[in-house]
């Protein structure tokens, strides 16, 4: 049975009578258009349930970067969102526990002498990423030597590699795997650099109870199923659930070979 959720709760999620999701269509493994151009995926099929669990109607708040859908939350123009979980974004924001894996993996030029991850992080090479997404976020901190190279969304980055104009570009492997498919001339590094943890969230002000009721919906979007069914539905391809978490784990980005 789905537990009731107190009348101030609602309130706090949904302020004007409608839970505004923020979406951000810039990591296709989230949500993408469909076929008639509205937004859908899983963070799409999470807010819609979230919003029945609630009882209140919901207005999608479309975003094409993560740093705009971010910002929407932040400043209370939405309710919700679905972000990942980064230290850079912890101020005016609260996070639950994931409910997507998604790894971040580099491209390089197929003449590149880089055969792996580790030796990405050299004075002289340049790395494009998606200004203010996770892995620029991720990267901003651990790269020491390289120098980071922020653009304008997946499809710049990936031109800036082929052009010549940086020597790798971070994203997501599912995104690069497909630039790698679609034309010769790049190829992906073995391993990821990263884990990209996939959260929702909300803004801070709206109280602790709110944020119990978040985190303890999306324990049980995993543990029922919805969230590999929805990402089934989607076919999506380079994501796993997260594992289920206890309330008091704190996430933290991981960093892997």
């Amino acid at each position: 049975m789905t537990p009731t959720i107190s009348p101030s709760v609602i309130a706090a999620f949904a302020p004007s009578g409608t839970l505004r999701a923020s979406i951000n269509l810039g990591n296709p493994i989230l949500a993408h258009p469909d076929a008639g151009g509205a937004p859908a995926g899983v963070s799409v099929d999470l807010a819609h349930e979230f919003a029945r669990r609630l009882g209140v109607g919901i207005e999608l708040v479309v975003f094409e970067k993560a740093a705009a859908s971010v910002e929407a939350v932040k400043n209370e123009k939405a309710d919700i969102g679905f972000f990942a979980i980064d230290p850079a974004r912890s101020e005016s924001l609260r996070f639950t526990e994931p409910y997507v894996l998604i790894e971040g993996s580099y491209l390089v030029a197929d003449a590149s002498p880089l055969t792996d991850n580790a030796a990405v992080d050299r004075a002289g090479q340049r790395i494009a990423v998606g200004s203010g997404s996770a892995y620029d976020l991720f990267l901003t901190r651990e790269i020491k030597q390289a120098a980071i190279v922020r653009m304008t969304g997946a499809s710049v980055v990936l031109a800036a590699l082929r052009d010549g104009q940086v020597e790798v570009a971070a994203g997501i492997r599912q995104l690069l795997e497909g630039e790698a498919q679609r034309a010769p001339g790049v190829r992906m590094l073995p391993g990821r650099f990263m884990v990209i943890q996939q959260a929702m969230g909300m803004p801070a002000g709206r109280g602790a109870e709110a944020h119990a009721v978040l985190a303890a919906f999306v324990e049980e979007m995993k543990s029922t199923g919805f969230v590999a069914a929805a990402l089934t539905r989607h076919r999506i391809v380079g994501a796993v659930v997260a594992p289920s978490q206890p309330a008091d784990h704190s996430p933290q980005q991981q960093a892997h070979p």
